[in-house]
């Protein structure tokens, strides 16, 4: 080969060694996904999305890929949303044209994510740091679920409906379900990829989304490893008023999932 065509042929093979490095940077996966349902949230909650995102990536030592999913919310949230893209490099944004509910906005959240590990919890990180940090090293540590469960010092804030709920809840878990746990509704958990297969696989577009999950996680053909992890709230979380509607409704759910074949529970 002469040296022009050498250099001709150099030229080529960087520019495929360049196109190949860029579609491997792209189809790579992140440590970390982290996924919110956003319906109508709180004031002021970019902020504490902001600020809880870079205190657990401070800890992480990495940026983990935020993916926020609004959920057919009525207010305006544009200005917030321009506030997070302009400070999160990693966020990514979906929105639903009408509310479908807290599973299904989750669903569409995970099926979108590039982490290898996954975890979700509400729009205003209500847990502390610590517990998030909990969940993700029971993740890395090898198992497939990792479940909030919360603890002793939660109730104390919980109004006293939403109290009387819970505890209706738990007991009837605790006679119809064989699992190992009856706090299933702590909006914060996490998974794998064996997980998010699972989670993918639910059906409850509302609240009771997690009960499924849960349910499914435990079930001995899934042959899931499920840890449980007690969290805690941060200070000064404000509790959202229980829809009644929505919440009899829930209970159609709870007897969908019951209904579902029975098989043993994975009790490791």
């Amino acid at each position: 080969l002469s040296i022009r065509e050498h250099r001709l042929k150099n030229s080529i093979i960087f520019v495929h060694y360049t196109l190949l490095l860029h579609y491997l940077s792209t189809q790579m996966m992140t440590p970390l996904s982290i996924v919110l349902p956003c319906y109508n949230p709180p004031k002021d909650w970019h902020n504490q999305v902001f600020t809880s995102y870079q205190e657990i990536s401070y800890d992480l030592g990495f940026e983990p890929e935020l993916i926020i999913v609004n959920d057919g919310s009525s207010q305006d949230l544009k200005s917030a949303f321009d506030f997070l893209t302009d400070k999160i490099k990693s966020l990514k944004l979906i929105s639903l044209s009408e509310n479908q509910g807290k599973g299904a906005a989750l669903r569409q959240g995970v099926q979108n994510t590039n982490g290898n590990l996954i975890i979700y919890t509400d729009i205003d990180f209500p847990y502390t740091k610590e517990s998030f940090m909990q969940i993700f090293h029971a993740l890395d540590a090898g198992n497939d679920v990792a479940i909030g469960i919360k603890d002793k010092s939660y109730y104390a804030h919980l109004p006293k409906l939403r109290k009387y709920i819970s505890k209706i809840l738990r007991q009837g878990i605790r006679s119809f379900f064989k699992m190992p746990i009856t706090d299933t509704q702590c909006g914060l958990k996490g998974f794998n990829q064996k997980g998010k297969s699972i989670f993918l696989s639910t059906t409850i577009n509302r609240y009771l989304f997690d009960l499924e999950f849960v349910y499914l996680a435990f079930r001995k053909e899934n042959n899931c490893k499920v840890v449980a992890h007690e969290v805690s709230l941060r200070p000064n979380v404000i509790f959202r008023a229980m829809n009644l509607k929505i919440l009899l409704s829930e209970s159609k759910n709870f007897l969908k999932i019951l209904s579902k074949p029975k098989m043993k529970s994975n009790e490791k």
